[in-house]
């Protein structure tokens, strides 16, 4: 059974950072991709940054230049690092590995950008 787990959401004021990060559990398999989305209240939830293998990424563009994606695959972990973040920024950031033909995601953890 593949687990996702986030961590590192929180309070944080206009122009400050957070780390947020996923630990993959529970599966043998190769991991070639993996994503952070995010859902803000009474939206769809939005694609914010993938990364394959290790170094190729795509950011969505409303985050580039600011945010960081980065995976340790001896780990089974994928990060995003959040600078410079805005109240818009606001929202429940949910880990993504597609594996197998399957889509597994984290629960989530919440991001807000208050002053």
């Amino acid at each position: 059974q593949v687990r996702l787990v986030e961590s590192g959401g929180g309070l944080v004021q206009p122009g400050g950072s957070l780390r947020l990060s996923c630990e993959a559990s529970g599966s043998s398999a190769s991991i070639s991709y993996m994503a952070w989305f995010r859902r803000v209240s009474g939206e769809q939830r939005e694609l914010v940054a993938s990364i394959i293998a290790s170094d190729i990424t795509h950011y969505a563009d409303a985050v580039k230049g600011r945010f960081t994606i980065s995976r340790d695959a001896a780990k089974n972990t994928v990060a995003l690092q959040m600078n410079s973040l805005k109240p818009e920024d606001t929202a429940v950031y949910y880990c993504y590995l597609p594996l197998g033909g399957v889509s597994y995601w984290g629960k989530g953890t919440l991001v807000t950008v208050s002053s």
